[in-house]
């Protein structure tokens, strides 16, 4: 019986890595679908390579940062119970390579391709698997005294803060230190409009993200034991929410229409294990709106050219999320309990804390050790010719490489 509910284990989590994993496709259409043409093969060339260059990050490094765990042991000590801890670090190091992911969309277009494997090395090596260790491994001390506290543990069942809030808020770092793309931004400080060069693509990136969160999410139970059915119609409540309220907020406009669901995804996961649906479908609704609300207000008002909104995608809507565990989680609105909105708010101001800081501190570091950003005829012709020598379609490719 042991042996079955093992191999049950190992394969269920197995699964989610591989759902998860998938959504890597997702993030890559998203920003192809995005950014203009002349940067659509650098779009996909980077979530690729950054993704492998996470994997030799987190299985060297990361991974025995946040949980103490290492695999410099025989083959027959790491395949015990069915190989249930290698498919855990899978799903886990899925969850560690969004970060890169999520930071590769704000800084389009014009971020250097070696200056950002550097930066995937040190953000997934390092700054992820320190937050990482303390939320969800009790490093330091910190959810002891939470509990002590305030009664109960900072709460982030499938990484709000943990994952997203923690991109989002490097990325807006990494965009501040890189600038706004050349010609984004006239000299009295009027907006230039940079359309999405693929709005089918956009959308299939989009549904890619959105088929695969339920991996994420329901999958974080890391044990059919545990899998609830609540948290796939929380994620689905939510993903409703998003929609329409950024169908409502940004008008019709089919790219707001798109990331919808996406904030409202990220914002349930970390209460999706104990809130109500009708709290989740507020929680995304609120995070739909927020989004359509603070990309506009970063684009046009505040010259933050964040080109994918990474920044109100996930660093906002994540941090809304970890606060909202905290209000929808509590029985008196339905949900399960043993949550507390100081510790939510306590362990979400810490994450956002480190991953602003760490932004500034890499991104920084790197632009005054290497540089970070291509020169202006690099832009100009942009990514996929000055840095893979092809174009997206071969119709508008050089006769000589």
């Amino acid at each position: 019986m042991e042996a079955l509910h093992s191999s049950g284990d190992t394969l269920f989590v197995l699964l989610g890595a591989i759902m998860v994993l998938a959504m890597h496709a997702g993030f890559a259409f998203l920003e192809v679908g995005t950014v203009r043409s002349k940067n659509q093969v650098n779009a996909l060339v980077k979530i690729m390579v950054d993704f492998s260059v996470s994997t030799i990050a987190y299985f060297f490094i990361g991974y025995g940062i946040a949980y103490g765990v290492g695999f410099m042991q025989g083959a027959e000590t790491l395949a015990a119970k069915n190989g249930y801890e290698l498919v855990k670090f899978f799903f886990l190091l899925t969850f560690a390579a969004a970060i890169p992911a999520i930071v590769s969309g704000g800084i389009a277009e014009r971020a250097r391709f070696n200056s950002q494997l550097a930066a995937t090395f040190l953000l997934v090596g390092f700054v992820y698997p320190f937050f990482e260790g303390i939320a969800w491994n009790g490093h330091y001390g910190f959810q002891d005294w939470l509990n002590a506290t305030f009664g109960a543990k900072f709460h982030d069942f499938a990484g709000s803060v943990v994952v997203h809030a923690m991109g989002g808020w490097i990325a807006l770092g990494a965009v501040i230190m890189l600038g706004a793309r050349r010609g984004r931004y006239s000299k009295d400080g009027r907006l230039h409009a940079f359309p999405p060069s693929s709005i089918p693509f956009l959308a299939l990136g989009a549904w890619i993200l959105t088929v695969g969160w339920f991996g994420f999410n329901v999958m974080s139970a890391q044990t059919l034991q545990a899998v609830s059915g609540l948290v796939a119609l929380n994620s689905l409540m939510a993903m409703v929410g998003g929609t329409l309220a950024a169908l409502a907020a940004g008008r019709n406009d089919p790219g707001f229409v798109h990331n919808g669901p996406l904030a409202g995804l990220v914002a349930v996961c970390a209460g999706s294990d104990v809130m109500h649906p009708l709290g989740a479908l507020v929680t995304g609704a609120l995070a739909g709106a927020m989004f359509v609300w603070a990309f506009t207000l970063t684009q046009n008002r505040w010259k933050i050219d964040d080109v994918l909104g990474v920044w109100p995608l996930h660093g906002l809507c994540g941090a809304w999320g970890g606060i909202a565990a905290g209000i929808f989680g509590m029985k008196a609105l339905g949900g399960m309990g043993g949550v507390s909105l100081g510790a939510q708010l306590a362990g979400t101001l810490l994450g956002v804390l480190i991953a602003f800081c760490a932004g500034f501190a890499v991104y920084g570091a790197l632009k005054y050790l290497i540089g970070i950003r291509l020169d202006a005829e690099q832009e100009f012709h942009g990514a996929d010719l000055s840095l893979h020598n092809i174009t997206a379609t071969s119709d508008t490719n050089t006769e000589e490489r």
